[in-house]
């Protein structure tokens, strides 16, 4: 069975992605950290998406979990294969360098960076023995163009856009592709706090993104059609920053 692993599953894009996956024929991982309620929300959109999955509970920002929950599965299911893999999981803690704690530092670089190792170092070894693989990497307009006040988070997006483009060359004669998407603002949990109406105006197509703006990338860059494509940063900003 062909499966498609999205990490920070749950909610947000994340969701979105997960629902794409499953229009698309795969058996959909849904990884989370904490909030049961949500991931099974989630499960329940993916069946009447028309597609089937299960949830798979483990921190990304810890190695330990990660190798024991998501090695644990790919040794077990070995009659299951992920084809698709897709790093969504991420974090903010915003501060200004000079008030930024080390916990703050330290929370954000495991969430948004070292888990995109740890988790694809997992993965990837299935993927390199059948000769085929998507991997898409969700990383930020924060990590292509920084923000104030997003030090941690520019520089974990940062380090994943150049972690992208080192391993799609490492792979790409193995038939596996390695792809990042940059939202800017969309619209969910995470810009909740944001003055929508007064950031518009300096977003060319006047308004936030949608989840499924960003699923939508994410569906073509999984797919076959894409396979002549890889090593690439797609902005999904309406134009705000490319």
């Amino acid at each position: 069975m062909k499966c498609a692993l999205v990490t920070g599953g749950s909610r947000g894009i994340g969701r979105a992605i997960c629902e794409k996956m499953a229009t698309m024929g795969y058996y959909v991982l849904i990884n989370y950290k904490s909030n049961t309620d949500e991931a099974i929300r989630t499960l329940e959109l993916v069946k009447q998406a028309g597609g089937d999955g299960e949830l798979i509970k483990f921190d990304v920002a810890d190695k330990e979990q990660i190798n024991e929950v998501l090695g644990g599965w790919i040794k077990a299911k070995d009659d299951k294969l992920i084809e698709v893999l897709v790093n969504n999981a991420g974090v903010r803690d915003d501060n200004l360098m000079a008030w930024l704690k080390d916990e703050q530092w330290d929370n954000v670089i495991n969430t948004s960076l070292n888990s995109f190792f740890y988790v694809t170092r997992l993965v990837l070894e299935g993927m390199v023995f059948n000769r085929y693989g998507r991997i898409v990497n969700v990383v930020s307009l924060s990590g292509l163009k920084g923000l104030p006040g997003q030090t941690n988070y520019s520089a974990a997006k940062a380090g994943v856009i150049g972690a992208t483009k080192a391993l799609a060359q490492e792979v790409g004669r193995s038939g596996i592709t390695v792809n990042a998407v940059a939202p800017g603002f969309i619209r969910t949990d995470m810009t909740e706090g944001l003055d929508e109406k007064e950031l518009k105006r300096n977003i060319p197509v006047n308004r936030f993104g949608t989840p499924d703006e960003v699923a939508a990338a994410v569906g073509f860059l999984a797919s076959k059609a894409a396979g002549y494509i890889t090593g690439e940063v797609l902005s999904i900003n309406g134009g705000l920053y490319s």
